[in-house]
């Protein structure tokens, strides 16, 4: 085998495993796709140890020098197919084979993201975003949208309640009478389903029916996500309903020898997260391998 573990993706939690690995004399590859989730955080601060905040950019830098620095070889391509190769697993990487005797899938996962204009520019500027727990904080007493199928945001705006006032649920279909009066009890404003959002200087406008318009500071959308498990799919790891992989308490999942940590496995995405389970799953994977004695 080439490497005593292949990392599949760059992110938060395949970082922090190469460097756990790195620091077990185990030699690691860490393949990176270079579309991490995290690449699209402005800045967060509920990381430990950044009270003032790190962008995504800058804190996937830090912790690629980290495992660097313990011999973590990071190389920029896909993993276009994963199969078992006698105790370990052969990889196809842009075009090449290599083997490893462990993997460790954190490929995470993509959010779904509404169809308007000037999005990317929105989500920079901290106008769109898609974690609640991660930065609600930082929308306290602002004008928040949560937009999205009435069944998933409903939760998700009543927990803005917490941060502000000001919450306004933009649903995808209209709501009954049931859900009004409820979401009325809870403070929360419904708006017949948007005909158009728009990234404005300014934040988030919503177009409704009849030409009335309304302006937000910022819009969570609530429109689901791509989990990236296909790999470990097509092996026959168990996945969930949404297609987050089962593991056991060591991030292992069904298949022997394949493990996964961050939110490709969790519904719960955080940094923090991905990071726990990494030493977890880095951990387990050294403890499974043959002594390395020097």
């Amino acid at each position: 085998m080439d490497f005593d573990c292949a990392i599949i993706g760059g992110g938060p939690a395949g970082l922090t495993a190469a460097t756990y690995l790195g620091r077990f004399r185990r030699r690691v590859l860490v393949v990176d796709a270079g579309d991490s989730r995290a690449k699209a955080i402005p800045r967060t601060r509920n990381y430990p140890g950044f009270a003032d905040g790190i962008s995504g950019r800058d804190l996937l830098a830090l912790l690629g020098e980290q495992a660097g620095q313990y011999g973590a070889e990071i190389v920029t391509g896909n993993v276009t197919d994963l199969a078992r190769d006698g105790g370990g697993f052969s990889l196809s990487l842009d075009g090449h084979q290599l083997g490893a005797a462990r993997v460790l899938l954190a490929s995470g996962l993509k959010d779904k993201s509404p169809d308007m204009p000037g999005l990317r520019d929105a989500v920079a500027q901290a106008a769109v975003r898609y974690c609640p727990i991660c930065d609600a904080y930082e929308a306290t007493d602002k004008r928040i949208a949560v937009y999205g199928p009435l069944a998933q945001t409903e939760g998700k705006a009543r927990f803005m309640r917490t941060y502000s006032r000001d919450v306004t649920l933009l649903p995808l279909e209209p709501a009954g009478e049931d859900a009004k009066q409820a979401l009325a009890q809870a403070g929360i404003a419904l708006t017949p389903p948007p005909v158009d959002l728009r990234a404005r200087e300014d934040g988030i406008e919503a177009a409704l029916p009849g030409g009335d318009t309304l302006r937000f500071d910022v819009l969570y959308p609530v429109l689901g996500c791509i989990v990236r498990s296909d790999l470990a799919a097509a092996l026959g790891a168990r996945r969930n309903a949404v297609g987050c992989l089962e593991v056991n308490d060591k991030q292992r999942t069904s298949v022997e020898g394949l493990y996964a940590a961050g939110d490709v496995v969790s519904d719960l995405h955080q940094l923090s997260v991905a990071a726990g389970h990494a030493g977890i799953a880095a951990t387990a994977i050294h403890n499974s391998l043959p002594a390395n004695f020097r």
